[in-house]
């Protein structure tokens, strides 16, 4: 048995409990597919130097094959355009905007879409092209259409795709459009995160079909929904136990803005622990409270800043106890932000699973327990 066949199989054996991949056919797929062919080089972050410098690891470096057999997102490219091989000194800077995500999620979110044999797949973003070579595996060529915004990356996709022996029908384009020749899927996958579920994909899956995708935002809060289409443009459902992020698509992505000024406001006291909005799931709440807010600082030290109208909040504790939240601008953010958060803990503090989503011809609402719960509409 090669190295390459000897660590995949360590790597299959050794997903957690949490990540389990129970489905003889995944894990098939995983020890069929060499990851190697698909991460030739990669990035890692430089110890000590911040959150955006990152160093190359290529094929002749010491560990390349251990660290691609190790179930980790490796970075692929920084700042849409810097890719290993583009790097000539010993580091670069920039904010990831490719990768292949790690394996035992991949897996998982394959094995959650409950694919069958005959079903039609869309995959939403084909990035190194290793999810997708594990779902023409699975479903043959003629059952999965992957589609890639960047041509550069999809282009890359592609050679890896080939050479592994699979031949998916690839497209380079805008995946939030959909399948630019339209067409009836049984089941779409994304591997990119979204703001909300764009419209198209709720007519190009038939009612029936299962939707699996990321919602997330310019607050970092993620949640997975396994959606089924109820009609066409229609389709309810729940979010998925666990821990999922994606790089956002990037249509979706925050625009780019100056340095922010922070400005007087209007003082008051917080009535909540500005710190729970920096826990995964509190995060996830605030941010559909202010879908268009940007989360900034940590701790008790929060700053939010709305992308559309340049309103403020900024926490801190106070001297004598608890803290304060000083707000400026025509929205009232901590205000929105405190009261989806006291509705959350009202409802014990519920991970994502607690959550659902309903989709309809007028909105998309995020709701906490029941449809006639407490809810919020996402930011269409």
């Amino acid at each position: 048995m090669s190295a390459s066949a000897r660590l995949r199989a360590a790597l299959v054996d050794g997903f957690t409990a949490e990540d389990a991949v129970d489905d003889p056919a995944w894990r098939a797929a995983a020890l069929a597919v060499p990851r190697e062919l698909f991460v030739g080089s990669f990035f890692v972050p430089v110890p000590g130097s911040g959150p955006t410098a990152y160093r190359p690891v290529r094929r002749a470096d010491p560990g390349w094959l251990e660290q691609v057999y190790s179930d980790e997102t490796l970075i692929t490219q920084l700042d849409g355009r810097t890719r290993p091989e583009d790097v000539t000194g010993g580091s670069a800077t920039g904010t990831p905007s490719s990768s292949s995500t790690l394996p035992s999620l991949v897996l998982r979110m394959w094995q959650q879409l409950g694919v069958e044999a005959g079903h039609r797949v869309l995959e939403v973003g084909t990035g190194t092209g290793y999810s997708t070579a594990l779902g023409a595996h699975r479903l043959g060529d003629a059952n999965l259409t992957s589609v890639e915004y960047d041509p550069v990356v999809g282009a890359a996709a592609a050679a890896a795709i080939g050479s592994a022996g699979f031949a998916p029908r690839l497209v380079i384009g805008d995946g939030l459009l959909g399948d630019p020749d339209g067409g009836e899927y049984d089941r779409l996958i994304a591997t990119c995160a979204v703001r909300y579920l764009p419209p198209c994909w709720l007519h190009q899956v038939k009612p029936g079909g299962v939707i699996l995708a990321t919602l997330s935002g310019w607050g970092f809060g993620f949640g997975l929904v396994r959606l089924v289409v109820t009609a066409p443009g229609e389709g309810r459902g729940v979010f998925m136990p666990g821990y999922t992020s994606f790089m956002i698509a990037r249509p979706h992505d925050r625009p780019p803005r100056q340095s922010i000024s922070l400005l007087p406001g209007d003082e008051r006291p917080s009535r909540i622990d500005p710190e729970v909005i920096g826990t995964w799931t509190g995060s996830w709440v605030a941010q559909l409270a202010a879908p268009s807010a940007e989360r900034m600082g940590a701790g008790g030290h929060q700053i939010l800043w709305d992308v559309a109208t340049g309103s403020q909040a900024r926490t801190a504790p106070h001297p004598d106890g608890g803290w304060t939240v000083v707000q400026r601008g025509p929205l009232r953010l901590w205000d929105q932000v405190e009261s989806a958060v006291e509705a959350w803990q009202r409802a014990g503090e519920p991970h994502q699973e607690g959550f659902g989503l309903t989709v309809s011809v007028t909105g998309q609402r995020v709701w906490l327990g029941s449809e006639d719960g407490s809810g919020w509409n996402l930011p269409i």
